[in-house]
This record gives structure tokens, sequence and C-alpha cells, in this order.
């Protein structure tokens, strides 16, 4: 007779996290959140700010007009976002955690100032010092997180992370459904002041990750110039395409997405502050979607492997790219059925988490924060130009829609970069 054997032994158990572990993630987890409410303030505040500047600038308020210099800040913001990529050989030299607080303190002091505009250039150096900061707290934040983390919780550890981001657009969202809506543009941007508590929080309680401190010597030659060396040339390479790729989505997905919002609402009649609202509740959506996407990506990663899993995500922001501005934003009485598609657009803009597990697998502790912070940057001057491209297509075509759906074919593109990628499933952080 047959008989069911059943394995005893208990199931391994997570390696638990200490204290300084545990702090340390929030600080960053609160710093990468309070990163993506900066980031997408921008985005909802851009038709009523750059209605009050524009005729301070001498610059006629006309639709051509708001476009052309929306377009123009998002490069700038993007353009300090790229070069941001200065803050990778500082921490790989001086440490993580100091550096990290330096970013936070960076981009809520500028974030702040953007409050004092009183023109539109004043507002566009704010945003370019704001991006320098914004960018290098993520490659700070996950570079601490893998260090820091144990192994077997590392690859959680980073979509955790990632969560924070999007977190930030919900809480933007909020505060733009609330104090936006009352307030004005100025009481948002001044909201973005408050990640300056994070930064001294960060100094004062969270200590360098063990993995760091025992790296031992930085390199003799310049980091940025070892992650380009023949041991890791091809992998910097073909991660930076990818990020590029990425990037491309989030701005053409996530940022036109209040615009496009408050586009639907208007035609169908809703005042002003309904449609600012709309925005405010489809962004909250997005962000669900994005947080669940993130969520859901290191488990997928570790089942079916890093390069299938991004490739997943890629196809599935492709799709959904086309069918909410190609599709659901030219239905009539579209917009119920363009904020319903957010969701998805924003689960497979998850695919930002496997950046945060991936790149610190693929680089040694010495010249890591530098990889990260390269990798993570440098796509961000091609998504300027991307962004200028966008805006021309938008003024010449007379609609938004189209011009972000043809964004779709940026992950096309990436889906055939993936596979000269290096697969790491399995294999543990280097040292």
């Amino acid at each position: 007779m047959n008989q069911t054997t059943f394995d005893a032994r208990p199931s391994p158990r997570r390696t638990p996290l200490n204290g300084e572990q545990i702090r340390g993630f929030w600080a960053a987890w609160f710093g990468w959140t309070l990163d993506g409410m900066d980031s997408i303030i921008y985005a909802l505040v851009l038709v009523p700010a750059l209605t009050e500047l524009l005729p301070k600038s001498g610059i006629t308020v006309t639709p051509a007009h708001i476009g052309l210099a929306g377009s123009i800040l998002f490069a700038l913001f993007l353009v300090g976002w790229g070069l941001s990529f200065i803050w990778g050989p500082i921490a790989d030299r001086f440490g993580r955690t100091r550096v990290l607080a330096a970013t936070i303190f960076g981009y809520a002091l500028f974030t702040g100032l953007a409050a004092m505009s009183q023109n539109v250039w004043e507002l566009g150096l704010f945003r370019l010092l704001a991006g320098i900061g914004i960018g290098g707290e993520w490659a700070l934040a996950g570079t601490y997180v893998a260090e820091s983390w144990p192994e077997d919780r590392r690859k959680m550890g980073a979509g955790y992370l990632q969560t924070g981001y999007y977190a930030g657009f919900f809480i933007a969202a909020a505060l733009n459904f609330t104090v936006g809506a009352r307030y004005g543009w100025r009481a948002m941007f001044l909201c973005g002041l408050v990640p300056v508590v994070v930064s001294i929080y960060t100094i004062l309680k969270v200590r360098e990750p063990e993995k760091w401190s025992h790296a031992g010597k930085p390199v003799q030659r310049s980091p940025l110039s070892e992650i380009f060396h023949p041991q890791y040339r091809r992998r910097t390479l073909v991660n930076s395409t990818l990020l590029t790729v990425a990037i491309i989505g989030l701005w053409a997905g996530a940022v036109y997405e209040p615009a496009a919002i408050i586009q639907l609402a208007l035609k169908e009649g809703m005042t002003h502050i309904q449609a600012v609202h709309m925005a405010s509740i489809g962004t909250g959506i997005l962000s669900i979607g994005t947080i669940l996407g993130c969520l859901a990506l290191p488990l997928l990663a570790e089942r079916f492997g890093r390069k299938s899993t991004l490739s997943l995500y890629f196809l599935g922001m492709a799709v959904c790219i086309v069918v909410s501005f190609g599709w659901a934003f030219y239905l009539p009485g579209g917009l119920k059925v363009f904020i319903a598609t957010l969701f998805f657009l924003g689960f497979f803009g998850g695919n930002f988490a496997m950046f945060s597990l991936w790149l610190p697998e693929q680089y040694e502790t010495r010249v890591r924060a530098t990889a990260f912070a390269f990798n993570t940057s440098i796509g961000r001057f091609l998504g300027a130009v991307v962004n200028f491209v966008l805006a021309a297509a938008v003024s010449t075509m007379g609609t938004l829609g189209t011009p972000v759906a043809w964004t779709a074919l940026a992950f096309v593109a990436g889906l055939l970069v993936i596979p000269f990628a290096l697969e790491t499933r399995g294999e543990t952080l280097p040292s």
C-alpha cells in the first residue's frame, strides 16, 4: 500500500532584522517616498504655476506657451536628475548614509524654494537643483538597503523600498486634492520641505552598512572609469539602456497623466476644481497599482529570473500605454475608462523595483553606489530630449494622447536589449 510521506523539517525562517537595519530602511523609505511626492508635485501644479508665472516673465498665457514652458522645465528637472550621478563616487568614497542625507536635504530645500519663484526662470533653476538631489536619493537608498539587509531578505527589501516612491505619488495626490485645490501651487511646493526632517534623522540615527565599512580601500582609478572597465562595461551599457527605456515610460505615462485627466474632465463639463480632484484620484489609482507591482516583482524575479520578469513588465507597459493614451483617451466620455487603465499602467510601472534589486547584484561594493547612480541617472538626459520631442509632437498634432502612446515603442526596443543583460537569480550580493 502506498504511503504518503511528510517532511517534518521546519521551513527555513528568514533572518530577523535588527534595530539598525529597521531604522535605516525607514529612513531610506521615507526619503524615497518624499522624493516621489516631490517629483509628481510639479506635474500636478504645472498649469496653475505657469499661468501665474508666464506673465511675470513677459510671456503671454496660451496653451502653446504653457506646453512649451512646461516641457522646458520638465527637461531641466531631468537634466538635474542626470547630473545626480555625481553622488555615486562620493558615496563610494565617504559612505552611504551621510551622502543619502545630503541628497534628501538638497531636494527638499530647493523644492521648498520653488514656492518663492517670481518667474519661470527661477522655477526652472530650482527644479534643476532639486533634480540633482532627487536622483541621488534613489541610488543611495537602493545601495544602502542592498548592503545592510540580510541576503535572504534584501530582494524583498528592494520591492518594499520602491513602493515608497509611489506612496509619494499618493501623498502628492492627496495634498493636491486638499492643500493644492484650496491654497494653490506655492503651498504644494512648501510641502516639499518636509524631507528635511528625514535628512536630519538619517544623519543622527543611521550608521553605515558593515559591507561598505569592511570593503577596504576604494578603487585607485576613478569609480566612473571603473564601471566601464572590461569587467563591467557590457552590463553598464545594457543597464543604462534599460533604465533609459523605463525612464521614458515613466515620464510619458505618469507625468502626463494629470494633464490628460484634466483635459478629459474639462471636456466633459467639469469645473477646474473638479478636474483637479479627478487628476488627484487618477494619480492615486496609478500609485496603488504601482505599489502592488513593486511588491509582486521580487517574487516573480526569484521564481522566473530577472530578465524574464523585466520582459513581462516592459511588455505590460507597452500595451498599457497604447491602451490608455492611444485608445481610452479618445473614447467619447472616456474619462472613467482612462482612469481605470491607470491601475494597470501603474502595476507594470513597478518595473523600477527591478533595478533596486538587480543593479546591486551586478557590482562590487567598492563601485556599487557609482554604478547605481550612473545607470539610474544617465538616461535622464535622453529623457529630456524625448520630452522636447513629445512637446513638439503635441503642438504639431494638437493632441496629447497619440504622441504619448508612441512612447510604447521604447519598451519594444527594451525587450530587444534584455537578452544581453546579466542574469543574477540565485547569486549572492558581491562583496
